[in-house]
C-alpha cells in the first residue's frame, strides 16, 4: 500500500511517523501520548500517508492501546481510502448537479409555456403588420428574442436530462467531415481546425442533432480558450472500457464506446475550475461573454445518452474534453431527405386539445383554427375523458404530457386508444417525464411536439399525425 517491498525496509526507517505526511506527525505523537496516559482521543480518524516515493495518499487510521510484553503500546490499523474519497466526492457532485437539474428543468418547463405564447403572438403580428414596416420589424425582433430564449431553455433541459432524444446509428467520421465547414465558420480563421477519425470506426447510438450541438459547444469553448489562435483537434476512435476504468465513474457501465475528443492548445483550467465546469451558469468568461450553459448541456446530453464526459486540462497546456458515446448495435440508417412544404400545411379535421395552462390553450386553439381545423379545447384529462366518451368524431388528440388532477397525457392517450383504437395522439410538453420517456428516449411510435414551437412546426406535426393514420 505504501510502496515498500518488505517489512525490513519499513523497520529500517526507525520511526513509524515517517510513513505519514510531515504535517501529520505532531498530531500522531500527541494522540499516541494521550492514549498511553489513558486519556480519551479519537479511535478512528483520517490521515495523510506518505509512500516510499514521496507521494501522498488518504488513509483511515483505527488506533487503540494493547498490552505489549510488560508495557502498553498503540496498535494502528491503516486502510487506503483514496478511491473511496474520490467516489464520495463524485457522488456529492452528482447529487448537487441532480438537484440543480431538477430545479432548472422545472423552470425551463414553465418558461417554455410563456415563450410559446410570446412566439406565437409575434408570428401573428408579423403577418398582420406586413404593411407597416416599423411595427413589422418589431414583431420580427420579438420572435428572434423568443427563439433565443427557447434555445437557452433547451440547454437547461439538456442539462436536466429532460430533452427528448431520438437516437440513431451514426457514423461519426462522416458527421465530423460534414461539420468541419460549419466549425471553421463559427470559430474563425485564427484557429486551425483538424478532424481525425480512426479506421474501422464503430457506429454510435446517439441523437444526431444533439450530438452536433454538443460538438459545436465544445468547439466554441475551445475557441474562447485560444484568444490568440491555436489548434482545435476533434478526433473519434473506438474504445472498450473495462470494469477497472468504470468502477469509479458513476453511472458508466463497462462496454464498447465511440470516443469523440475535442482538444485545444489554449489557456487550460485549474482543478477548481474543472470541478465546477459542468454546473449551469458557471463560466470563467467576462460578463456578457457566455451563458455558462455550454458544458452543462454537453454533460446532460452525455448522461442521457448513457455515455460519459470527462475533462483533462492543465494551466497553459490546453484542454481535452472526452465524450464517450455507446456503440450502436444497429446498421446506419438511410439518410432521409425531407421535402419542404411549399406553404404551411392546413386541414379541416376535428382536433381535441388538452392543455392545463389557460394562455397556452387559448393560443393553440387560435393557431389551429387559423389553419382551418375544427377545435374543441379542455383544461385537463378528466374533462377530456368526458368529451371523448360523448363525442366520437375526433380526428386527433393533441395533449400536454404533464397535467394535474391525476390524468396526465399518457394516461389520457391510453383511455382514448381504448375508446377509439385508430385515433392518433400528438403529445406536447416543455419537457417529458418518465411517463413517455424511458432512459431519455421516446417510446417507439410516439409523436411529440416540444414547446416552444412555431406555427409551421405545429402545422407540420399535426399534419404528420393525421397522415400517419391515413397511410
Amino acid at each position: 500500500m505504501l510502496g515498500y517491498s518488505s517489512e525490513s525496509e519499513i523497520i529500517q526507517l526507525g520511526d513509524a511517523k515517517l510513513l505519514f505526511a510531515d504535517d501529520e506527525r505532531e498530531r500522531i505523537s500527541d494522540y499516541n501520548a494521550a492514549r498511553l496516559r489513558g486519556e480519551a482521543v479519537p479511535s478512528t480518524y483520517e490521515i495523510v500517508g506518505k509512500t516510499r516515493d514521496g507521494s501522498l495518499i488518504q488513509l483511515e487510521n483505527r488506533a487503540f492501546t494493547v498490552r505489549w510484553g510488560e508495557g502498553t503500546a498503540v496498535c494502528a490499523m491503516l486502510s487506503d481510502v483514496s478511491a473511496q474519497k474520490k467516489l464520495e466526492a463524485q457522488l456529492r457532485q452528482a447529487q448537487r448537479l441532480e438537484a440543480v437539474g431538477q430545479l432548472t428543468g422545472g423552470i425551463a418547463h414553465d418558461f417554455n409555456n410563456l415563450l410559446l405564447v410570446i412566439l406565437g403572438n409575434a408570428e401573428l403580428l408579423e403577418e398582420r403588420l406586413a404593411d407597416d414596416n416599423e411595427l413589422h420589424n418589431f414583431a420580427i425582433s420579438v420572435q428572434k428574442a423568443a427563439l433565443r430564449g427557447a434555445d437557452l431553455t433547451g440547454r437547461l433541459l439538456s442539462f436536466a436530462r429532460r430533452q427528448p432524444l431520438d437516437p440513431k446509428a451514426i457514423d461519426l467520421s462522416q458527421t465530423l467531415k460534414e461539420m468541419k465547414e460549419l466549425l471553421v465558420r463559427a470559430i474563425g480563421e485564427h484557429v486551425d481546425v483538424r478532424t481525425l477519425s480512426s479506421p474501422g470506426l464503430w457506429l454510435a447510438e446517439v441523437d444526431p442533432s444533439q450530438l452536433e450541438n454538443a460538438i459545436l459547444n465544445l468547439a466554441i469553448n475551445a475557441r474562447d480558450a485560444m484568444p490568440g489562435g491555436g489548434v482545435l483537434t476533434i478526433e473519434s476512435s473506438n474504445v472498450e472500457l473495462d470494469s477497472d476504468y468504470t468502477k469509479d465513474k458513476l453511472e458508466l457501465l463497462p462496454g464498447r464506446y465511440v470516443l469523440v475528443a475535442v482538444s485545444d492548445t489554449g489557456v487550460g483550467m485549474t482543478s477548481e475550475t474543472i470541478a465546477q465546469a459542468f454546473e449551469p451558469f458557471f463560466t470563467t468568461k467576462e460578463v456578457g461573454k457566455g451563458s455558462g450553459l455550454g458544458l452543462s448541456m454537453v454533460y446532460g446530453f452525455a448522461k442521457q445518452s448513457r455515455g460519459h464526459v470527462a475533462i483533462y486540462s492543465e494551466l497553459g497546456k490546453g484542454t481535452t474534453v472526452k465524450l464517450y458515446l455507446p456503440k450502436s448495435s444497429r446498421t446506419a440508417a438511410l439518410e432521409q431527405h425531407v421535402v419542404p412544404y411549399e406553404s404551411v400545411p392546413k386541414g379541416s379535421e376535428k382536433i381535441l386539445v388538452v392543455e392545463d395552462d389557460d394562455e397556452v390553450r387559448s393560443h393553440v386553439e387560435g393557431q389551429l383554427k387559423s389553419l382551418g381545423y375544427e377545435v374543441v379545447s379542455v383544461a385537463n384529462g378528466i374533462e377530456a375523458t368526458e368529451v371523448l366518451k360523448n363525442t366520437a368524431d375526433f380526428d386527433l388528440l393533441f395533449t400536454d404530457v404533464v397535467m394535474p388532477k391525476g390524468v396526465n397525457g399518457p394516461a389520457l392517450a391510453e383511455i382514448a386508444r381504448r375508446l377509439y383504437p385508430d385515433l392518433p395522439v400528438l403529445f406536447t410538453s416543455g419537457y417529458t417525464e418518465n411517463a413517455i420517456i424511458h432512459h431519455g428516449q421516446l417510446d417507439k411510435g410516439t409523436l411529440l411536439l416540444a414547446k416552444p414551437y412555431r406555427r409551421v412546426d405545429l402545422a407540420e406535426k399535426v399534419r404528420a399525425a393525421m397522415d400517419r393514420r391515413n397511410g
